[in-house]
């Protein structure tokens, strides 16, 4: 077994980057504007293209105000655009941030399983071994197996892990 994450994040680290990640929702939370997922699935989106287009629509709108029709509202169209811009620069942030968390996660995730399947099967076999203490140990482990799930009286022959 590989072991890619062997370094101890420290407690005060992680109560560290939790205070600063809550921290920063706080200071978003008078601006963020929630959606439901039917918003979010109707509302027009922006991608690389877009931001283009609308970088250069901006750009004009403020440069021409003459061509501006008159229901545009362009202070609006000014806190949009900013803002996304702003946004666009968070989000790419917390999004290395959340590939940082998720990998490292599912790494150590991965190795914790790992190493807790060794311990059960070794405990697995000196249950079958009757070695003292094994026995409780391996039945309190087996209701937790994520594996397949026995039915109500199954034994172990009917149903090995």
């Amino acid at each position: 077994m590989e072991d890619k994450h062997s370094l101890l994040i420290p407690a005060n680290i992680v109560s560290q980057v939790q205070s600063l990640v809550n921290q920063a929702k706080s200071l978003l939370l008078p601006y963020v504007t929630p959606l439901t997922p039917a918003e979010r699935h109707t509302l027009p989106k922006m991608g690389e293209k877009t931001l283009s287009f609308v970088e250069k629509a901006h750009e004009y709108a403020v440069q021409n105000p003459n061509l501006c029709p008159p229901y545009l509202d362009m202070a609006a169209f000014n806190t949009d655009f900013a803002d996304v811009h702003n946004l666009l620069m968070l989000n790419n942030a917390t999004l290395q941030l959340h590939e940082y968390t998720d990998d490292t996660a599912m790494t150590s995730g991965s190795e914790a399983y790992q190493a807790a399947l060794i311990f059960y099967n070794s405990v697995k076999m000196a249950a079958r071994q009757d070695v003292p203490g094994a026995k409780a140990v391996y039945e309190e482990l087996r209701k937790r197996f994520p594996g397949t799930r026995r039915k109500p009286g199954e034994t172990d022959a009917e149903n090995s892990d």
